[in-house]
């Protein structure tokens, strides 16, 4: 898997500046005086670095943005760069300049001279997180990325809050591998064995296979993979770090690892982008990756419906009637409306088994989300006012972005079956908020519930503050800031 670079705290040596051959990064603003480090590059620099900060383009600069300095006569460097960032930057504000260090960085070596920066830790995971790149399929050979080095005037208690960090951007890195990987490498059972491999980590991982499905009546779920050569899995992934017989917050992803559309075949242009499908599955995934790598105080269960969407003789049809682990029965109007299939059984599950005090699903779920809010922010949808806020608070507080969707009993009709209990599409008209509300029949009224759609966040076109164009991860920072907050405390 692609691991984050690790990045060494120092404590600052001004010596050290003029001979270190990499890159090296500054920080400043136009109305403000330069530190020490920044004084030393511009003595080095014979005034240029002075020059830069006092010039109109640097000026124009949004905080967190950055600027070249390309041939830094008088030092060793290959650039300096030169970050407009004052001393008591937001966090997300230090994130979104580490980040532009690291777009800019390549595999360069890298010294970043932040001893006055408020947040050295978040800059550290905002250049953590955007030094990401998923080649495990290109031939060509990567050249070895440089060291990192980050000098401040305290680099243990900078490194002690890095830390947790440094485990949630490994949980981060794991979801976009899980995500970016092809349907013919990261298989059913290729996903379920990455899963098993957080063992190692302390979470307990059990899987149900398909004969464990049959009897415990997930006919839904597995209705969705019975096209396909590859075996549906569940993977149940327990991470028990809070009191003893507290009960654990549930995590419930879709993990659909390509999705044809089965019978109800998707057009040919963009398939190629359903290997995506299973994103709701590895959002928990490196959730429970962070909490594991961070010991997190919390208990908390993470499942997964793992399956593959097909058409065959076996595959389900449109008309079949298929009953759920509930006992509610489904007409399949449309086979490519597959992930609330999934989630239902896991959802009822979940409950059943765990009890828990609250449950969160995601899933690349529906392409209405994307045209209601785009790839910006996620839809929201709950029965809950205080968990979804608390939600909301976190991804705002992440600035991963998230906006709440309605429910209301008027959008029931559209699902109504002659034949079933309900129909598991209601037509394009509200199409993102009938497939929640098909959810919501699966959630017991007692349990507090929140419903992702994250279709149009789980993987983008092009670069984003944190992340280069393909899988960005979102949701992992979010729900990670939810547990602290709500659980841990």
């Amino acid at each position: 898997m692609t691991l984050p670079a690790a990045i060494d705290f120092r404590e600052t040596d001004l010596d050290a500046i003029a001979a270190f051959p990499g890159r090296v990064v500054v920080f400043a603003v136009p109305t403000g005086g330069l530190d020490s480090a920044a004084r030393r590059v511009n003595r080095l620099t014979r005034g240029a670095l002075q020059r830069l900060v006092a010039s109109p383009e640097f000026e124009k600069l949004a905080d967190g943005e950055a600027r070249d300095m390309a041939f830094p006569a008088g030092m060793a460097a290959e650039a300096v760069q030169v970050v407009r960032l004052g001393r008591r930057a937001a966090p997300a504000l230090a994130r979104k300049a580490g980040a532009a260090i690291a777009a800019a960085r390549a595999d360069a070596s890298l010294l970043v001279l932040a001893q006055a920066i408020g947040r050295p830790a978040d800059l550290a995971f905002g250049v953590a997180l955007r030094d990401y790149a998923f080649t495990a399929h290109k031939t060509e050979e990567r050249p070895s990325p440089g060291t990192l080095t980050v000098m401040v005037t305290n680099p243990e208690e900078v490194a002690a809050q890095a830390a947790p960090m440094a485990a949630l951007a490994e949980g981060v890195f794991f979801t976009r591998d899980l995500v970016n990987e092809p349907a013919n490498i990261l298989t059913t059972l290729e996903f379920t064995a990455r899963l098993a491999a957080m063992q190692d980590l302390g979470l307990e991982v059990e899987i149900l296979e398909e004969p464990d499905l049959e009897r415990l009546g997930m006919r839904t779920l597995l209705a969705v993979g019975q096209g396909s050569a590859s075996p549906s899995r569940v993977v149940v992934m327990h991470w028990r770090g809070g009191e003893k017989d507290a009960p654990p917050f549930a995590l419930i992803g879709k993990g659909v690892v390509f999705d044809t559309g089965g019978i109800s075949m998707k057009p040919p242009a963009g398939m190629e982008d359903m290997t995506m499908d299973m994103g709701g599955a590895a959002t928990v995934a490196g959730v429970m990756r962070g909490l594991a790598l961070r010991k997190a105080r919390a208990n908390v269960v993470g499942l997964v419906g793992i399956v593959e969407n097909m058409p065959d003789g076996k595959a389900m049809r449109p008309g079949d009637v298929i009953r759920s682990m509930k006992g509610d029965t489904v007409e399949v109007i449309n086979t490519d409306a597959e992930g609330r299939l999934v989630l239902a059984d896991l959802l009822w599950y979940a409950q059943e088994k765990f009890a828990p005090r609250g449950m969160i699903n995601l899933a690349t779920l529906t392409g209405a989300i994307i045209i209601a809010l785009g790839h910006e922010k996620a839809g929201v949808f709950s029965n809950n006012d205080a968990l979804a806020t608390a939600f909301l608070k976190a991804a705002e507080a992440e600035n991963e972005g998230a906006w709440r969707m309605p429910l209301a009993p008027a959008y029931d009709k559209l699902l109504k079956s002659r034949i079933a209990d309900m129909k598991n599409v209601g037509g394009r008209e509200a199409g993102s908020i009938t497939a929640a509300q098909f959810l919501q029949r699966f959630v017991k009224p007692e349990t507090p519930w929140v419903h992702l759609d994250i279709a149009g966040t789980a993987l983008v076109k092009t670069d984003t503050d944190l992340a280069p164009k393909g899988a960005t991860g979102w949701g992992v920072r979010a729900l990670d800031r939810l547990i602290r907050d709500m659980i841990e405390g």
